[in-house]
């Protein structure tokens, strides 16, 4: 069966966000599909099939296990089957074990509709301190006005706000505090943001030691989170496009865009981004 690697959030080789794509031709079983991913060793790969009626199927895996939902794995898949022929421009059902998303598809773009965003928690005063110091910090790194945040659009993850990028640069995650973190506030792992300059709408930092992945280059699920978060902030408006960068920890920068829309008053999230092909081969199984 046909297998790629893609490099999401990017427009160049070795830029963005690695996702294995996967295209069976056949049932895969749940083992199969995780010892599939445990050999791309990628922080996710995606098994893709397009139906009859043209919505696509998507299941998610990280060498560790299962997930609902990885925002840049999805504009990998979509990105590879426009790319291979598969599908055209248009408007695409995509069915995740998190929701049924939307996907948009516009010559090398490609823009998802994230699950409806939810702030599931404000973390308390008394809480934020082990959350910084699992990063080498403590609470004065914290920018005025900021608190972190537990928020959702498919994936829940702790908004963790910083106050500047030479503080986001020089976190150092103590990855198992982080992931007894994961574990207790039933998460995926740390956003790590701060506010922005005119080149984009924030800088950001992403981990997920839980599922073995200590850095994300790229991230569109909490990349849609943080949209929502900075949305309450009073900081991001409606049909503004904004730009997140990430990845700069790993010399990997990728590029994510989103927009925030209040279709009948009820907020939804889109990300956008291109992705490249970086390896194509043939799985013997």
């Amino acid at each position: 069966m046909e297998a790629y690697v893609m490099d999401a959030f990017s427009a160049c080789v070795f830029g963005g966000n690695q996702a294995g794509v996967v295209l069976p031709d056949r049932e895969l079983s749940d083992a199969v599909m995780q010892q599939i991913a445990g050999e791309f060793k990628h922080s996710e790969t995606a098994f893709v099939r397009v139906e009859e009626d043209g919505s696509v199927t998507l299941r998610y895996f990280t060498p560790a296990g299962e997930v609902d939902l990885c925002g840049h794995a999805t504009i990998a898949s979509f990105a590879l089957l426009r790319e291979t022929g598969r599908i055209g421009d248009g408007t695409f059902t995509a069915h995740t074990r998190a929701a049924e998303l939307q996907i948009r598809v516009k010559g090398d773009t490609v823009w998802m509709d994230m699950a409806p965003p939810v702030l599931l928690r404000t973390l308390e005063e008394g809480e934020w301190d082990t959350l910084y110091r699992a990063y080498g910090l403590t609470t004065n790194h914290m920018p005025e006005g900021y608190v972190p945040k537990i928020v959702s659009t498919g994936l829940a993850d702790i908004m963790m706000p910083v106050r500047d990028h030479e503080t986001l640069m020089r976190a150092v995650q103590d990855a198992a505090a982080v992931t007894e973190l994961s574990r207790h506030y039933d998460v995926t792992g740390v956003h790590m943001f701060c506010p922005g300059d005119e080149s984009c709408t924030a800088y950001c930092s992403n981990y997920a030691p839980l599922y073995d992945i200590p850095e994300e280059c790229a991230t569109g699920t909490s990349n849609g989170a943080l949209t929502y978060y900075l949305y309450l902030q009073g900081l991001v408006q409606p049909e503004q496009e904004n730009v997140f960068v990430q990845g700069e920890h790993m010399s990997r920068p990728s590029e994510i865009r989103s927009r925030l829309e209040l279709p009948d008053g009820q907020p939804n999230i889109l990300i956008g981004g291109r992705a490249v092909m970086s390896m194509a081969c043939d799985l013997k199984i």
